[in-house]
């Protein structure tokens, strides 16, 4: 029998504050195990003590989103401030705008093309005869023809996914990466902000309640679920089962830190489309603040690679060979009691940072739905899926 009536939360980024906060307010007690010293997992943000810039420790991370509720929902906790993600590549030793729009066609190509000429010569370059594209190779082929996707799309995916693009699904390139207008705004959602105080500062005011007992640095074994009612598990799904049966595949991050006296780049993000540059983006930090004025500024080099088992996952692979494996721990999960999976590495999902607090709140009411009803909470209330 549990020892306490409180629930636990394995995990104090996005999809454990988020679930704490929920339940805390409908009177149920929480404890919050991260491993890490600090909240807000991979969204954890820090001052830089040499320059004073913002820093996005594990990467940067921009909030869009078209999900109303999510957007009230963060702003509760943190004031947003207007931003723009606004992208740049280098390819061939040229700068370029991204998402490809029509700037970035009449540059490359040296045209000066209206949009509806656009979409037409873009068109005519597209590999029509792939009309059932097999991988996403063959994916970029058929929206954009051979020269744009050689310049912008191969080297980096290459870099990024550690595989030739045809090894990799059609779905990955989900929509055509073509704007036939001047817009550079990376993304189509009607909110998009930066939290003022930092990722960091937002989900400590998540995590504030009384209700909440939080435990950082701590590592919560799959044994301890017997002193709680119930458990939220927002690690990796085979971590949860010590990975025995193997390794679900992920990509992880290299940060190369550098810091310069002045503005490095002039722009947030600068990627490097050739596969001949070993990395795949700078990111300059202080950009992702406008608001704010540093003469110093703090830049990281990324380097994308197979994840190790000591690696802090980012990217799940999701190839065949993934997918079987994780229909195994789907299956052993379903067996387990009082155990709920949540969030991207519980789910062996990639979600963006709305997805992942939209899911959060459909859990923490579906679990207390069912408290309610004295009805058994599910094992996945978003369960994993090609």
């Amino acid at each position: 029998m549990p020892r306490t009536d409180a629930i636990a939360i394995v995990g104090a980024g996005l999809s454990g504050a988020v679930i704490a906060r929920e339940l805390a307010q409908a009177g149920q007690a929480v404890e919050v195990f991260d491993q890490r010293p600090h909240m807000a997992g991979n969204c954890h943000t820090e001052r830089d003590g040499e320059t004073g810039v913002m820093v996005h420790v594990y990467g940067p991370h921009i909030f869009h989103t078209d999900d109303r509720e999510v957007w009230d929902y963060v702003n509760a906790f943190e004031t947003f401030r207007p931003y723009k993600n606004r992208v740049k590549t280098i390819s061939g030793g040229k700068v370029y705008s991204l998402p490809i729009n029509l700037h970035t066609i009449n540059q490359f190509f040296g045209t000066t093309l209206r949009p509806d000429e656009a979409r037409a010569f873009i068109a005519g370059q597209a590999d029509r005869s792939l009309t059932e594209p097999r991988n996403f190779e063959e994916q970029a082929l058929s929206l954009v023809g051979r020269d744009l996707y050689e310049a912008f799309l191969k080297g980096y995916t290459l870099k990024q996914w550690g595989c030739a693009p045809d090894r990799l699904p059609a779905s990955l390139l989900k929509r055509l990466p073509v704007r036939f207008n001047y817009d550079d705004n990376y993304f189509f959602h009607a909110f998009q902000g930066m939290p003022e105080g930092g990722y960091t500062q937002m989900v400590a005011r998540i995590l504030d309640h009384p209700g909440i007992t939080l435990h950082l640095g701590r590592h919560f074994r799959r044994e301890d679920r017997a002193e709680f009612t119930h458990t939220f598990w927002s690690g990796a799904l085979d971590d949860y089962f010590d990975c025995a049966h193997g390794r679900l595949g992920y990509r992880t991050l290299d940060f190369e830190r550098f810091t310069h006296a002045g503005d490095y780049q002039g722009c947030a993000v600068m990627n490097y489309a050739d596969a001949d540059v070993p990395f795949t983006r700078i990111t300059e930090h202080k950009h992702f603040a406008p608001w704010e004025a540093h003469e110093g500024s703090v830049c990281y080099r990324e380097v994308s690679r197979y994840c190790g088992p000591q690696d802090i996952p980012y990217y799940p692979l999701r190839l065949a060979g993934e997918m079987a494996l994780l229909s195994t721990y789907v299956s052993h999960a379903m067996a387990e009691p009082a155990v709920t999976f949540v969030g991207r590495l519980g789910t062996y999902r990639y979600l963006d940072m709305d997805v992942t607090i939209r899911e959060a709140l459909d859990t923490a009411r579906t679990f207390l739905a069912c408290r309610a009803e004295h009805a058994a909470p599910p094992v996945f209330v978003h369960r994993p899926s090609a």
